[in-house]
């Protein structure tokens, strides 16, 4: 069998590159494709991450490789190169990144991409005494804290109750309470019996006076009924003031034990390490109406890791990726001699699965969604845009499966490594 051979780049041409391979990278990199412009792909992974669907991998449902997808395997598709580096700093006057390997690439155009990380607030022990899930590697981890905890429980090894504390409101906090929940109802009787299930607690503490905030104040209530009906405790307006070993403390004074808590209450840009461009809110790099950061003419940022203004898109997969074909775009009119024009973000929708067969979904011209049918049309979204067939297919087996069996001791994986997919690149 023949093997595809990447497409050759012409000698000469321009150089872009693109540091970061999640959702505005991939769409940066597919809108180049084509276009005759020698792209660099760079990533300290090699693999792309589908973060909307961490959480099923840090309550044992999809495998850590049904979320992850090979960058190789994107940027031969583009007609690109890909090198695994991390970025160490820009070297302005030479036109040229720095990786923390010693690398450097020279770039005629560069577009930051880079995502971010969880963001603390400054709260005390927070960073060191709770969990985040923003990578492939914190859900693995996180999976195998939780089943470790339960472990421990029913061979005895360790007595009381189980408290897990989710910190955030959000969709990913209220994804992850949801399911904690449901695993605790309905898998936990089967594949741990010697578990009594009211021994375990799940708790979701919002600062807010709301969960899921961007949604219509109905889709709001129904979350927090939903997770209430599934035995969640749900503590809003609660102000998270320290974070320890086993506890939880409350800005009111309220100290709760927390044998796992995991902080999912928002994110921060770059680290102070990273390049040394303009800031903006959250410690985004600031960018113009364009996109690119303030001061710099062949400097883009997309995503989580740009912000624009006082009025910053969400925080999620569909801005980015429409940033990075916007970044792209750009690009591509000033190789051109063309002004660049401003970017227009076009909402989608947007939605979160609080468990099985119950879903919110908020559409533009006013359509809103909730229960079974918003949940098939999560369903359904998620295992479209997940990136290659085999993903797809995997995801939807691992899915079904859990839905079908937890009742019966099934549904609950466990032991996946985190190394990257098995796939080899095309030589």
């Amino acid at each position: 069998m023949r093997r595809k051979k990447m497409r050759s780049q012409p000698a000469g041409a321009a150089a872009v590159v693109i540091i970061g391979g999640g959702f505005g990278g991939l769409a940066a990199l597919n809108a180049l494709a084509g276009t005759g412009i020698s792209v660099t792909l760079v990533d300290r992974n090699v693999y792309s991450t589908f973060q909307p669907l961490l959480y099923q991998v840090a309550t044992a449902g999809l495998t850590s490789s049904d979320v992850a997808y090979p960058l190789w395997a994107a940027a031969r598709k583009a007609g690109a190169r890909f090198r695994k580096g991390e970025l160490a700093g820009i070297d302005e006057a030479a036109a040229s990144v720095l990786l923390a390997d010693g690398g450097k690439l020279r770039y005629d155009y560069l577009i930051l991409a880079t995502g971010v990380a969880a963001a603390f607030f400054g709260v005390p022990g927070a960073a060191e005494h709770s969990m985040s899930l923003y990578t492939r590697k914190d859900a693995v981890r996180l999976r195998d804290r939780l089943m470790t905890e339960l472990e421990q429980r029913s061979t005895r090894q360790s007595g009381g109750d189980l408290a897990i504390t989710v910190v955030g409101g959000g969709a990913t906090g209220v994804e992850l309470a949801g399911t904690l929940a449901e695993l605790r109802n309905i898998a936990l009787p089967a594949s741990f019996p010697e578990v009594d299930p009211s021994a375990v607690h799940v708790r979701l503490i919002e600062q807010g006076d709301a969960l899921i905030a961007p949604f219509q104040p109905g889709l709001r209530e129904y979350a927090r009924q939903q997770l209430i009906d599934r035995g969640v405790e749900v503590r809003l307006g609660a102000a998270i003031k320290e974070v320890s070993a086993g506890r939880v403390l409350l800005g009111d004074g309220t100290s709760l034990r927390s044998d796992v808590t995991v902080w999912a209450a928002g994110v921060t840009g770059p680290a102070d390490a990273g390049p040394a461009l303009p800031r903006g809110r959250g410690g985004r790099y600031a960018v113009g109406q364009d996109l690119r950061v303030e001061g710099q003419d062949r400097i883009f940022a997309v995503g989580d890791v740009a912000v624009q203004g006082d009025d910053p898109v969400a925080q999620l997969a569909q801005p980015a990726i429409q940033e990075g074909r916007h970044a792209a775009g750009q690009i591509r009119r000033l190789m051109a001699g063309q002004p660049t024009i401003p970017f227009r973000y076009h909402d989608k929708g947007t939605m979160a699965t609080i468990g099985h067969r119950s879903a919110v979904v908020q559409l533009p011209r006013g359509i809103r969604l909730r229960g079974t049918l918003a949940w098939l049309v999560w369903l359904a979204l998620h295992l479209v845009t997940l990136l290659g067939n085999r993903n797809r297919l995997s995801a939807l087996v691992n899915l079904s499966w859990r839905y079908l069996t937890w009742s019966r001791g099934g549904g609950l994986i466990i032991g996946d490594e985190e190394s990257p997919p098995a796939q080899q690149p095309a030589r």
